[in-house]
């Protein structure tokens, strides 16, 4: 899912359609932990934005059932990917009733974004 909404946020602000994700409205439910057959639903909402350097063109999560996720790892992998100067936006932890634990994360792609310093 990540690679999906981090290349559609490339795609829409490359026909200067300026995007960023609703880190605080995503939602995310699991049914069937347990059964071998979970259904998990996803929605990762985007919002307007006026200017090429407001929007994000990256996105990525960490997380993952009955753990908490490592964040620190994840947040030292990415950031070599950032602008200068820049830093991540990262969500609250989202829950599910049956344990799926994640963190959302999105920046400016540093070679998408790169006159954004």
């Amino acid at each position: 899912m990540s690679k999906v909404v981090g290349d559609k946020l490339k795609e829409l602000y490359l026909n200067q359609d300026y995007k960023k994700v609703d880190l605080h409205n995503i939602i995310m439910t699991t049914e069937g932990m347990g059964s071998g057959n979970v259904h998990y639903y996803l929605s990762v909402p985007f919002i307007e934005v006026k200017k090429p350097c407001e929007a994000y063109t990256s996105f990525d999560h960490v997380g993952g059932w009955n753990h908490r996720p490592e964040l620190k790892k994840r947040i030292n992998q990415l950031t070599p990917l950032l602008l200068k100067d820049q830093s991540l936006d990262i969500s609250k932890l989202h829950q599910t009733d049956e344990g799926l634990q994640e963190y959302w994360i999105q920046w400016k792609n540093n070679k998408t974004q790169k006159g954004c310093i």
